[in-house]
This record gives C-alpha cells, sequence and structure tokens, in this order.
C-alpha cells in the first residue's frame, strides 16, 4: 500500500516536532514546513520527512508550496496547522496593529495553506485538516488580557465551520484541536509554581491527532477536540 502523505507546519516547534514523529512512526511521507531563519532546529533524521523553508504569510508562496506538494506526493492526506503565535493585552494596551499582527500569526498562516489544500482534498473527496486552536479563541471568557490573541484564534473556529459546511457529503475534514497547557520545557521555566502533571504532553495531543485520521475516526464530523487533560 502506498505511503499517505501529511503536512505538518511549524514543525520545529513543541507541537510540531511531536505531530511529525507520530505520523513518521505511523509509515507517513510528512512534509514538516519550518520559517526562513528558523532559529530551531528540526533534528529529526528519517528518509521519510521533507523539510521545506516557507514563509506561511506569504499566500502565494504558500500556494505554490502546496502544489509543489500535490505534484510530487499525487495528493495531501492530512494536514495539521500548528504555526502561531501569542501576546497579552487588555483593550486599553491593544491597538488594531497589535490584533493585525496576531491574525496574521494565527489565522492567516493557517488560511493561505488551508486554502489550497483544502481545494484538492475536495477533488480527492478525501483527507483531514487539523487546526489548531485556544481556549482564548473558543471562549470570551478565557480571552481576558488577551484580546488580539483571543479574535485571532477564534477565526479558526468560524473557518473550520465555513469548511466542513461547503465539504459537507466528502470525506474531507477540518477539525480544531485546542490543547490545554502544553507541558514545554519553555512553559515549565515560565510558570515554574504550576502543578505540571495537569498539563498535555505534546505527544499526547499528536496521538490524538492521529486518531483522528485513522479508520476508526471515518466517521466522525465536525470534530472540536479538546484535550486539556486536567489543566
Amino acid at each position: 500500500m502506498a505511503s499517505k502523505t501529511a503536512i505538518v507546519t511549524g514543525a520545529s516547534g513543541n507541537l510540531g516536532q511531536a505531530v511529525v514523529k507520530k505520523f513518521l512512526s505511523e509509515g507517513y511521507h510528512v512534509v514538516g514546513t519550518i520559517v526562513p531563519n528558523d532559529p530551531v532546529p528540526l533534528d529529526i533524521d528519517n528518509k521519510k520527512l521533507e523539510k521545506i523553508v516557507v514563509d506561511l504569510v506569504n499566500e502565494d508562496d504558500t500556494d505554490q508550496f502546496v502544489q509543489n506538494i500535490i505534484t510530487k506526493y499525487s495528493g495531501i492526506d492530512a494536514v495539521v496547522l500548528t504555526v502561531g503565535g501569542f501576546a497579552m493585552g487588555t483593550f486599553a494596551n491593544t491597538k488594531t496593529a497589535d490584533i493585525h499582527k496576531q491574525y496574521q500569526l494565527n489565522f492567516e498562516t493557517a488560511y493561505n495553506i488551508a486554502r489550497p489544500v483544502f481545494v484538492q482534498m475536495l477533488l480527492q473527496k478525501n483527507g483531514r485538516i487539523f487546526l489548531i486552536g485556544s481556549k482564548p479563541g473558543l471562549s470570551a471568557d478565557n480571552s481576558k488580557g488577551m484580546i488580539a490573541y483571543g479574535l485571532g484564534k477564534s477565526l479558526i473556529f468560524r473557518l473550520a465551520e465555513l469548511m466542513n459546511a461547503e465539504a459537507k457529503g466528502t470525506n474531507v475534514v477540518t477539525s480544531v484541536v485546542v490543547p490545554g497547557t502544553i507541558d514545554t520545557l519553555q512553559n515549565r521555566k515560565a510558570m515554574p509554581g504550576a502543578d505540571f502533571n495537569t498539563w498535555v504532553k505534546a505527544e499526547v495531543i499528536a496521538d490524538c491527532i492521529y486518531f483522528y485520521c485513522t479508520e476508526e475516526a471515518g466517521a466522525l464530523r465536525e470534530p472540536v477536540i479538546k484535550i486539556y487533560n486536567n489543566g
């Protein structure tokens, strides 16, 4: 059986690397995107991993990247879009420039790749797209003090709804993954007094995402996947 193909954006990040490793372990060809001049190395040695530098804010470059992958692999089976950004800010100190920055980092980087991938998957009549949401994007109560970030992430949920509405009747499904606090070295340093046992490991999130690509999850539609652990 031919190997399936997955694209993972933000492949050098904590979640990105966990997703890359999971899909490689399941036999996928994985195309991992990294940002220009990425300071974080993606040191995964696997012949089925292809690392490509892509500026996901550039719509034309991103579209060309997707077309190249389609040509090379004859299709795309799964896409996991982990690129994003974060910023604190109340209404008092959040300007439209701050909102635009978070919109670019959290929405445009997802939309620019999700759109051409979605079009291809509709032609294939099959595929899985995973957008990364957040608690502040899901609920206004969780957005206090994170105005620009919460607004940017909230659009991810509406995007998934629109894509699933258009894909209704096909086997193309867009999911939103909503992680709790991810157990990373950076988060432990930032919150040394927290109970790390309540956090969720990146590997657990990757396992959940992969499950939604399996035949066992094939009947699921319009999923919002809340992976909180006890956080």
